[in-house]
């Protein structure tokens, strides 16, 4: 076996909600957000081009264990597995004989409700999610107990910061005694003169309160980063750990998560194994997706890959080596966590984003976690003063069939492209890649979209996907 093909021990870490530009490392433009993390990046490689395949908790996370589409798993929505049988990344490794751990988001990171890991915690027992010393003391008795037992570990430590309600606007109990453990306080709080508004939301008073609020709770997760990247020192694990971090979807705003946009998908993600993957290393030119950990991490620890995952691993990039094939990514969207249904398809290259809403026609009106905050409801205020905000909020509420970005000059998505003639030819090359992929995977949405100026077409599969999925449809006003 290879170097990186020996059994090591596995660190995957998650964020809940953190957007790839919450991180110093990959260009925050707030100073102090994730120390951690940066030290993380710095002695490991960081991934400019990764994207999670659907950006929403529970079916991104479905994406990351199975190397499967969320069509080709059933993991559409806040649900187990619809389809039995498709092999899980714990259950593989266990079988390859290591001991299986997780630490927060229990429900929504085991893909099927019958499997049991040999160590669970979950948020009551963790501070609300966000006490990082309770964290680092289940994770010390875990990797110690792996080791007295001659085993290798994985160990999936899913933060639920930065994930709404932000620090300074969430629930008192959760420090005041009424829960044990407490949540902790962040090691830095940030104010609202401090950050900078993300370029696809309006400069408007409670926006910027609320980014600070969530900048406030990505420190936390840092924090709970540098606690679990300790228990590595201190049990002696650490020159022989994998440790991988990413976040589940990006951040819980309008434009973001439970959508297709760049800032929907790109994740943050960083890779450390000491003695394999040299220190500061940056990607800069391959794709990697969500559906690729499993495959990846299977490698690794030298076990089997089953037939059917769609990823593929990227062990190659590792060793800074090329790999093929990884010039786009295809991302999905299904269902809310409140069991409405907005399919979105899309897929990115370099340089531009196409995206496909078969849901949009001008009645449905889109609704997410991120309308119940302090940013939506001030877009909406200021929308009645200012075209501009009003012309966003229209777009987010009812969007549009079709979009396309040009994500080098215009990253935040502000300028859609479909009907300028200058894009034609690359709009119509997009069209093609996303119609393949769908054909390819079996996607439900592939007839939908071969006819997507036919209305008649697009209710038919918007009626089957309420059928097959369950769920409500999207919203009508």
């Amino acid at each position: 076996m290879s170097d990186l093909q020996r059994r090591p021990n596995v660190l995957l870490i998650t964020a809940d909600d953190m957007n790839w530009n919450a991180v110093g490392a990959f260009g925050c433009p707030v100073q102090g957000t994730t120390p951690h993390l940066d030290r993380l990046a710095a002695e490991g490689l960081r991934f400019e081009r990764a994207h999670v395949t659907i950006a929403v908790c529970q079916p991104s996370r479905g994406a990351l264990m199975t190397g499967r589409y969320p069509h080709r798993s059933g993991g559409e929505g806040f649900y187990h597995l619809r389809f039995a049988g498709i092999p899980i990344l714990p259950a593989l490794l266990r079988e390859a004989g290591y001991a299986v751990g997780i630490l927060g988001k229990v429900g929504h990171s085991t893909p099927y409700a019958d499997f049991k890991w040999d160590m669970a915690h979950d948020q009551a027992e963790l501070g609300a999610g966000r006490n990082p010393a309770v964290y680092h003391d289940h994770a010390k008795a875990f990797c110690t107990q792996a080791a007295e037992q001659g085993q290798p570990f994985f160990l999936m430590a899913n933060a639920h910061d930065p994930h709404r309600p932000f620090y300074g606007n969430d629930k008192p109990e959760w420090y005041d005694g009424r829960t044990s453990p407490p949540a902790a306080v962040p090691s830095r709080v940030f104010r609202p003169e401090e950050i900078e508004v993300p370029g696809f939301l309006p400069d408007l008073p409670e926006v910027r309160l609320e980014v600070a609020e969530y900048y406030s709770s990505v420190r936390r997760c840092d924090d709970t980063v540098g606690r679990l990247l300790d228990v590595l020192d201190e049990t002696g694990t650490r020159d022989d750990t994998l440790v991988v971090f990413l976040s589940d979807n990006g951040m819980a705003f309008p434009f973001a998560k439970t959508n297709c946009y760049l800032n929907s998908t790109r994740t943050p993600w960083i890779v450390r194994f000491p003695g394999r993957v040299r220190p500061g290393a940056v990607d800069t030119e391959h794709f990697v997706s969500g559906i690729d950990l499993a495959p990846t991490i299977l490698q690794a620890a030298g076990a089997a890959q089953p037939h059917g995952m769609d990823g593929a691993s990227f062990l190659p990039l590792l060793r800074g080596e090329a790999q093929p094939g990884r010039d786009k990514v295809f991302t999905q969207f299904h269902q809310t966590s409140g069991r409405r249904n907005f399919p979105m398809r899309c897929v990115q290259t370099a340089r531009l984003g196409y995206i496909y809403n078969p849901w949009s026609d001008g009645v449905r009106a889109f609704q997410n976690e991120s309308q119940s905050g302090r940013t939506f409801k001030a877009m909406v205020r200021a929308a009645a003063e200012d075209a501009s905000v009003g012309a966003r909020v229209e777009l987010f509420v009812h969007r549009v069939p079709e979009e396309l970005y040009d994500l080098h000059n215009d990253p935040d998505a502000l300028h859609n492209r479909v009907d300028d003639p200058r894009f034609e030819g690359e709009l119509q090359n997009l069209r093609q890649e996303l119609s393949a992929w769908m054909r390819r995977t079996g996607d439900p949405a592939a007839g939908a979209f071969e006819a997507r100026n036919s209305s008649a077409a697009r209710e038919e599969f918007l009626r089957d996907l309420d059928t097959s999925i369950g769920g409500r449809p999207g919203g009508r006003e």
